[in-house]
C-alpha cells in the first residue's frame, strides 16, 4: 500500500479526532463488516464533525488479577484497572485487546473505555484465598493505570491501598507524572521493599510526542516524575520504549542520561511491535505524519523482525534479531555501563516474604 495515498484509508476527519492518536476507526478481526468515512453525495462531509468525545462504561469483572506463563516476562500477575487508554499512543501494543469487546482497536480504544470500580473489594478478597502466593503483582501492564480518567476515578489508588494492607510488593509501569499524586502511599511501601516504578519515555522531542502519544504527560513530565519518586526513596526504572527505527532511536542515549541525571537506577528498552492491527493503524500514522521516511522506518522494522512487520516469538518480541537490533542492544548496554545504570539490579528484588492478610497481621485469625 502506498503510505501516502489517502484513497485507500478510512481515516476520520482530522477535526473530529484532534489529539487523538489513531487515524481512523478500522473494524477489529473478529468483525464481519468493516466502516469507512465517505461521502454519500448529500455533502454530510463538508462541514467538520465534533471533537470525538470520551465514554467511560462500568466493568463488573468478577476478578482482577490475571496470570500469565510467558518466559519472556518478568511477573506472573497483573492487574488493569482500565480497558482502552486514552493516552492514544499509536503503537501501544495492547490496541488488538479492544477487539475482543467488539470494537475498533483504533480510535475506539482511545475513546470507549471501561473502568473496575469494584477492583478494590475484588482484589481484597482475591488475595484472602487460602491458596493464594504471593508474588509481585504488575500493574499497568496492559493498559495505563494513571491515563487521564485515573485523576477522577482513583481506582488505581484504591488497589494501591489494598495492596499495602497486605503488604504485597507491587511493580508499576506508566508513562504519567500523576503516579506522583501517590507518594504517600508508595514511599512507605518502598521503605518496606515492596514497590518499584518504571516510566516510560520514548522520545526527547514535544513535538513528536504529541503526535505519537497525544494524552501522554510531556517527556519533561516524565522525567520531573522520575526526579520525585526518586526523592521519595522509590526505586525506578526508565523504560525506552518503544524504540522505534529511524524515528526515535537516535535518542536513546540521551534519554538515559537524562533519566540517570535525576537519580535513577534502573533502565530497560523494547523494540517496536506491531502486532494484529497495529500494523495497518501505524501505516496510516506514518502515511500522515512522516510520509518522507515511511519506508525507510519500515525497511528498518522489518530487518529486525525476520523480514516481517512483526514476529511475535517469546525472547524475539521484546527486542528483535539481526544486526540492526543487535546495534540497538550494543548501544543500550555501553550507555548503561556510562551512566551507572542497572548497577545493583538484585538490590531491586521485591520482598514476597512480607505478605499477610491484614486481620492476621492485628493478632486475629482469618475466617477464608
Amino acid at each position: 500500500m502506498d503510505l501516502t495515498d489517502d484513497s485507500t484509508t478510512k481515516r476520520m476527519h482530522p477535526t473530529g479526532r484532534r489529539g487523538r492518536g489513531a487515524a481512523s476507526n478500522q473494524s477489529g478481526r473478529y468483525e464481519a463488516q468493516e466502516r469507512e468515512w465517505c461521502d454519500d453525495g448529500w455533502g454530510n462531509l463538508d462541514d467538520a464533525p465534533p471533537s470525538l468525545r470520551t465514554s467511560l462504561t462500568k466493568d463488573s469483572s468478577r476478578k482482577v488479577i490475571s496470570f500469565n506463563q510467558s518466559p519472556d516476562l518478568g511477573f506472573d500477575r497483573a492487574i488493569n484497572p482500565y480497558r482502552g487508554c486514552e493516552h492514544g499512543c499509536i503503537y501501544c501494543f495492547a490496541r488488538p485487546t479492544h477487539a475482543w469487546l467488539g470494537l475498533s482497536p483504533g480510535l475506539d480504544f482511545e475513546s470507549k473505555l471501561s473502568f473496575k470500580p469494584d477492583a478494590p473489594t475484588v482484589l481484597a478478597r482475591e488475595l484472602q484465598r487460602s491458596g493464594y502466593k504471593c508474588r509481585t503483582m504488575a500493574l499497568g501492564t496492559n493498559t495505563d493505570p494513571y491515563q487521564p480518567v485515573e485523576r477522577q476515578l482513583s481506582v488505581t489508588r484504591e488497589l494501591l491501598k489494598v495492596l499495602d494492607s497486605f503488604n504485597h510488593p507491587v511493580s508499576i509501569v506508566t508513562k504519567s507524572n500523576l503516579v506522583c499524586r501517590d507518594i504517600d502511599i508508595l514511599g512507605p511501601m518502598a521503605a518496606r521493599g515492596l514497590v518499584k516504578v518504571s516510566l516510560s519515555v520514548t522520545t526527547l522531542d514535544r513535538q513528536l510526542a504529541r503526535r505519537m502519544e497525544p494524552r501522554a504527560a510531556t517527556p519533561e513530565r516524565r522525567l520531573g516524575a522520575l526526579a520525585s519518586l526518586v526523592k521519595a526513596g522509590i526505586p525506578t526504572t526508565v523504560m525506552v520504549a518503544p524504540v522505534i527505527p529511524a524515528l526515535t532511536d537516535m535518542e536513546m542515549e540521551a534519554i538515559l542520561g537524562r533519566a540517570a541525571a535525576v537519580g535513577t537506577q534502573g533502565a530497560g528498552y523494547i523494540l517496536l511491535r506491531l502486532p494484529l492491527e497495529i500494523k495497518a493503524l501505524w501505516r496510516e500514522w506514518l502515511g500522515e505524519h512522516y510520509p518522507d521516511r515511511a519506508e525507510r522506518i519500515m525497511r528498518h522494522i522489518r530487518e529486525a523482525r525476520g523480514g516481517k512487520d512483526y514476529d511475535s516469538q517469546f525472547h524475539q518480541r521484546m527486542v528483535g534479531t539481526g544486526p540492526y537490533a543487535t546495534l540497538i542492544a550494543q548501544r543500550f548496554d555501553l550507555a548503561c555501563r556510562r551512566l551507572g545504570l542497572n548497577q545493583g539490579r538484585e538490590e531491586q528484588l521485591l520482598d514476597n516474604s512480607q505478605f499477610r492478610p491484614p486481620l492476621e497481621r492485628d493478632g486475629q485469625l482469618s475466617l477464608l
